[in-house]
């Protein structure tokens, strides 16, 4: 199982080239147009064993049209609505926050 995953994962890696320059004080690395990355993009990089591997901060999140899919299956039934009762530890956090503000109060 593992070894078909790191095949797929080989088949599908593009492999680029880029140059790392000095930008001020610091060092920078000159990336493809290729990759598509626009400027100002806030990037994640991460140190693995001597290898640098980076990504964006906010991946966009892969949309699924489901507006095909509704009334395609009739035995699905929605479950009820049902309440439930307040955690007792939800009623002390909520107990102390109404203390803390009387006292700040007076």
């Amino acid at each position: 199982m593992y070894i078909h995953n790191v095949y797929t994962e080989i088949a599908m890696t593009k492999e680029y080239r880029a140059k790392v320059f000095k930008s001020g004080n610091s060092l920078a690395l000159r990336l493809p147009k290729a990759l598509g990355i626009e400027e100002g993009t806030e990037m994640i990089v991460r140190e693995e064993r001597g290898e640098y591997r980076f990504e964006p901060a906010d991946k966009p999140r892969a949309k699924i049209d489901v507006s095909g899919f509704a009334g395609k299956a009739p035995g699905l039934k929605l479950a009820p609505r049902e309440d439930f009762e307040e955690r007792p530890s939800s009623i002390a956090a909520r107990k102390a926050a109404e203390a803390a503000e009387a006292v700040n109060k007076a």
